[in-house]
């Protein structure tokens, strides 16, 4: 006897299911979507102290890693750990000279304010490849110019928040920093990003960087190389610590 017609069908769509299940078996296997290599290298993160891949530029206890702003043994004092701003001494600025990184750095602003105040409150900077200036300034209940306020790109970018501590406290900045690209005829490829967390607080979320800092007139960018951080003397006895950089 023939088969009948619907019965042939009826088999036809029973397979389909199992046939498509058998097809799709690869993608279904956790295992298909598994990378195992490259794998990450390994890097400790000991308690309050650096990771194990990072230069550390200051452990407290001397200024070898870096030089005076004209190049010389460093001016600043060094005492309890950390260093401090010798007003009218120049800035200074490390001997090592980087491009894209991961910047971890501890300031502390004077405690005694009576007399300052705006831009004249513990005021230096850090300045990434020695020409673009993420702020550092005692801007706890200490009203200025909101792009010139701590963690301020200064004179471009306003933080997303006010996380200061107040004067006296130490206080940490944890910055990654992409350096600004040219090309072979010194054109600008890429402009300089910077995402910055304030106490761990996050106050620049991938910024875009006009240019060099300026004091008077708009930023703008001239090609160069990798260059070194540069801590800034302005008059006020700002103290820093635990300095470490992850090349990137």
């Amino acid at each position: 006897m023939a088969t009948p017609i619907w019965s042939m069908a009826f088999a036809i769509l029973a397979a389909t299911p199992a046939l498509a299940q058998a097809q799709d078996a690869p993608q279904r296997d956790p295992a298909s979507t598994e990378v195992w290599k490259p794998v990450p290298a390994a890097v400790a993160t000991p308690k309050d102290a650096a990771p194990s891949d990072a230069v550390v530029l200051f452990d407290g206890k001397n200024l070898s890693e870096w030089e005076a702003e004209q190049g010389g043994k460093a001016p600043w004092a060094v005492a309890d750990g950390a260093v401090t701003v010798v007003p009218g001494s120049k800035g200074i600025r490390s001997k090592r000279r980087f491009c894209d990184i991961q910047l971890h750095i501890e300031w502390r602003t004077p405690a005694k304010t009576q007399g300052f105040d705006g831009q004249h409150r513990g005021n230096s900077g850090i300045f990434l490849q020695e020409l673009y200036e993420l702020q550092v300034l005692d801007s706890y209940r200490n009203p200025t110019y909101a792009n010139g306020q701590a963690a301020s790109i200064y004179k471009q970018a306003i933080p997303l928040v006010n996380a200061s501590r107040a004067p006296g406290q130490w206080q940490a900045y944890d910055v990654i920093w992409k350096a600004p690209r040219f090309s072979p005829g010194g054109g600008l490829v890429s402009p300089a990003r910077i995402t910055v967390l304030h106490n761990g607080v996050l106050v620049q979320d991938d910024t875009v960087v006009s240019g060099k800092t300026e004091y008077i007139g708009a930023p703008s960018y001239s090609p160069h190389g990798c260059a070194p951080i540069y801590l800034q003397d302005h008059d006020s006895k700002v103290s820093y610590r635990n300095i470490w950089v992850r090349e990137l």
